[in-house]
Order: structure tokens, then C-alpha cells, then sequence
């Protein structure tokens, strides 16, 4: 009886565990994501103005920002969903799915869509982040289906 109770609020500590709110990391200390999209690689910057935790699915974010390809400036508005994360004596790695769709202006409007990494080393003794990657790495399809690009990009 003593273990059946034990297994039970083991199994309740995993079903009702709140995924801590990490909606700043997406912000990157206000500086855009920096890389490139296409076959001729031209530079693309995204930056999230806007990063909140949904309340009832906590491991999605909603963000929103704009996009930046040579003189084409779009806004955009996702989200971020942790598929996964794995955690060793002091570096953690988020893995997830993103997908930001740009307002609707025209040829060079559509969506990103792709799969995140985050890592981060952990300092015991500050309990503070040392240092943290963030990569996106993608595709962007156009609206009408005429475009479509790789996109990869990091923080700086």
C-alpha cells in the first residue's frame, strides 16, 4: 500500500509540474537573431519584441517581433514549443518547433517554420546562466507558394 501511494504522488509531481517561465531567453537581451535564408545566403535578422508563456500549455510561447531581408521588413507573430529537454551537472539543452507567421504584404511575406536549439551552462555557484546558444534552423515558404527558402540563424 505504501508504495502504490508513493508511485501515485510521483506520478502527480510529473502531471501537475509547472515548466519554468523562460519567456526572456527568447528576447536575446533585446539583440536580433542573425543568419541567413536562400541559396545566395543573404543575411536575415529576426527580432522578438514580444515573448510571453502561455498560461495553460507551459511549455509554448508566444512571441512577436519583425523580420529584416536586405529592404524587405516585415512583422511577425508565433510561437515557440519545447518538445524536449535534457539536463547534465551544468548544461541544459531545450529542443523544440517554431513556427512565425509575417503579416500579409505582398511576394516577400510568409512563414518560418523549424525546430530550436537552446543550450546554456549553468553556474552552481552564481545560479545564474554563463553563457547560452540559440539556434533556428528552417524553412520560410511564402504565402503564395512561389518562395521557398532555408533559413538558419543564431543569437549573438
Amino acid at each position: 500500500m505504501k508504495k502504490l501511494l508513493l508511485l501515485l504522488i510521483l506520478i502527480s509531481n510529473f502531471a501537475f509540474a509547472q515548466m519554468p517561465n523562460i519567456s526572456n531567453v527568447w528576447l536575446n537581451n533585446s539583440k536580433p537573431y542573425v543568419g541567413t535564408i536562400g541559396n545566395h545566403k543573404e543575411v536575415i535578422k529576426l527580432k522578438i519584441e514580444i515573448s510571453e508563456q502561455d498560461k495553460k500549455k507551459d511549455q509554448e510561447y508566444f512571441v512577436s517581433g519583425y523580420s529584416v531581408v536586405e529592404n524587405n521588413h516585415s512583422k511577425f507573430e508565433g510561437k515557440f514549443k519545447i518538445t524536449k529537454y535534457k539536463d547534465t551537472k551544468n548544461k541544459g539543452v531545450v529542443y523544440g518547433d517554431y513556427e512565425l507567421a509575417e503579416e500579409v504584404k505582398g511576394k516577400h511575406s510568409g512563414i518560418f517554420t523549424g525546430k530550436f536549439i537552446y543550450t546554456f551552462k549553468w553556474n552552481k555557484a552564481t545560479e545564474k546562466i554563463e553563457s547560452q546558444n540559440i539556434e533556428l534552423m528552417g524553412d520560410w515558404k511564402s504565402y503564395d507558394k512561389t518562395l521557398n527558402f532555408k533559413t538558419h540563424l543564431k543569437n549573438q
